[in-house]
């Protein structure tokens, strides 16, 4: 498959796992606001009414991630694939220290200085 292109990078076929992944992360928030508040005729408090989201979730996570692993086993991930994967999850972990640094900078500050405000 990989000798068929012209180029070094992965155009990607059509995937369920997007659309399956938003309905699973809606079925989770609804469990969420279920367990939280009661909705449906549910009580609040009822642990079971997150599972159906956290199992979707969690399958499509495997379903998404077993795609990518046979992709890359396949020869579809160049070099230059593999550069672009690690540059992404590079910069996710950077947004992630920047998001945390920002927040605990604010909490610290409000905490901190609040008498001065």
């Amino acid at each position: 498959m990989a000798e068929d292109v012209k180029h070094d990078y992965h155009l990607v076929n059509p995937s369920p796992w997007p659309l399956l992944g938003a309905v699973a992360v809606t079925t989770l928030a609804i469990g969420g606001v279920t367990y939280m508040k009661g909705l449906f005729g549910i009580e609040h408090g009822q642990l079971w009414a997150l599972a159906p989201g956290f199992l979707m979730v969690i399958w499509v996570m495997i379903g998404w991630w077993r795609e990518v692993i046979k992709e890359g086993r396949t020869g579809d991930h160049t070099p230059v694939v593999e550069i672009g994967l690690k540059y992404g999850m590079v910069l996710f972990i950077v947004s992630e220290i920047m998001f945390f640094a920002a927040w605990f900078w604010s909490f610290f500050e409000f905490a901190i200085f609040f008498p001065a405000r």
